[in-house]
């Protein structure tokens, strides 16, 4: 999204409505403030967010540049104060900051949810959505559909390959590989730099164990030297390849949630426990605020808990899950034997009388109930 070409893609059919106050077409992507300048005004540019101004009438001076109609004027985060004169119309558009080199978690959500990803602030102008792979083809037309200001998309997919090197030992041994201070990259964020002899590697403080370590993106035809590399120099410390498996035991010992198990289509972000990402701020019109706006008025019906076994058992996956008198109140959807608790532990909806911690319910195992107790994730403390 080029904000500084803001006016080019969304100026243009929102000239008819801003004296109307209608500003859709920019409040779905920033937070937007209508002003009408008459003689002199002063405002702040927030050290925390990015503005753009946009005449929309008449004419005036910020900071002493002319400003007519469709002029746009670019306003660096934490700029301080400066001053509009004249009489005209303007439109503030305020970008929240992020610095480049910062990944950011989030959904795509549509009532339900796309899918959940990391997007990464690759440089200015410039954003990588890392998506699950199964979802690859569904995220791609969702872009598109959803692209109403000019935005240019790739998909990058068969251009680009990936490894998670998880674990407490991963940046002593990654570190030995790279000329990059791993100590430097802060959690949730990347750099970009040689690894292994390979240029242009990502390298970013991610993962999904909660054991700690990195994930290097990088081009395919580099696959195999990166690999051997990583091995060559983690044997000293017993490094061993592992699969989806052992990600799924460790990433449920803390709490995450699984696309296509904990979150889906048809789970909200209010259900699953994500409301941090659905922020009701004034003027952010996201996609299916309205209808989650509803929900939350309203009021859930059902909520993602976390549960460990009281009796013996391991939960799987599309267990129903019922009260004491045997009545269907939710469903398993993530579950398995910790290998650190040694005992069943595992997520699942369930409606909302039974969500409170230390509730027991039960888990119906081919027609035996076996209890569970609600308790508070991470499993592994």
């Amino acid at each position: 999204l080029k904000v500084t070409n803001l006016n080019k893609y969304a100026y243009a059919p929102l000239q008819a409505k801003t004296e109307q106050g209608d500003l859709l077409g920019l409040s779905r992507y920033f937070t937007t403030t209508s002003v009408r300048v008459n003689g002199e005004k002063v405002l702040c540019a927030d050290a925390n967010s990015f503005k753009c101004l946009m005449c929309v009438a008449g004419e005036g001076e910020v900071n002493g540049k002319k400003m007519s109609l469709g002029d746009s004027w670019f306003v660096p985060a934490g700029y301080g104060e400066f001053a509009l004169s004249g009489d005209m119309h303007v439109i503030v558009a305020e970008v929240r900051k992020y610095y480049v080199g910062i990944d950011l978690g989030g959904t795509f959500i549509k009532g339900g949810i796309v899918d959940d990803l990391i997007v990464y602030h690759y440089e200015d102008e410039k954003y990588l959505l890392v998506v699950n792979a199964g979802n690859i083809a569904k995220d791609w037309e969702w872009c598109n559909s959803h692209n109403t200001v000019g935005a240019e998309l790739e998909n990058s997919s068969d251009r680009m390959a990936q490894l998670a090197i998880q674990g407490p030992k991963a940046t002593e041994v990654l570190q030995r590989l790279t000329p990059v201070n791993l100590a430097e990259i802060p959690y949730y964020a990347f750099a970009v730099g040689e690894f292994a002899g390979c240029k242009e590697v990502i390298i970013s403080n991610t993962g999904y164990t909660g054991a700690g370590g990195f994930e290097l993106y990088f081009y395919p035809e580099d696959g195999k030297k990166i690999w051997d590399a990583i091995f060559e120099a983690g044997a000293p410390e017993g490094i061993k390849p592992i699969g989806l498996g052992a990600r799924d035991t460790l990433r449920l010992e803390m709490g995450f949630c699984l696309y296509g198990n904990d979150l889906s289509d048809t789970t909200s972000p209010l259900e699953a426990g994500l409301g941090w990402i659905t922020k009701f701020a004034e003027g952010k019109n996201f996609t299916a605020r309205a209808i989650l706006e509803k929900q939350k008025a309203e009021g859930i019906t059902r909520k993602l808990v976390a549960f460990e076994m009281v009796d013996r058992g391991i939960p799987r996956h599309g267990y129903k899950l019922v009260n004491a008198e045997g009545e269907e109140i939710g469903e398993v959807t993530s579950g398995t034997m910790s290998p650190t608790r040694k005992i069943g532990i595992g997520m699942g909806y369930v409606a909302k009388a039974y969500t409170a911690l230390d509730t027991e319910i039960f888990i119906d195992v081919r027609g035996r109930k076996l209890k569970v107790k609600v308790v508070k994730a991470p499993f592994r403390k």
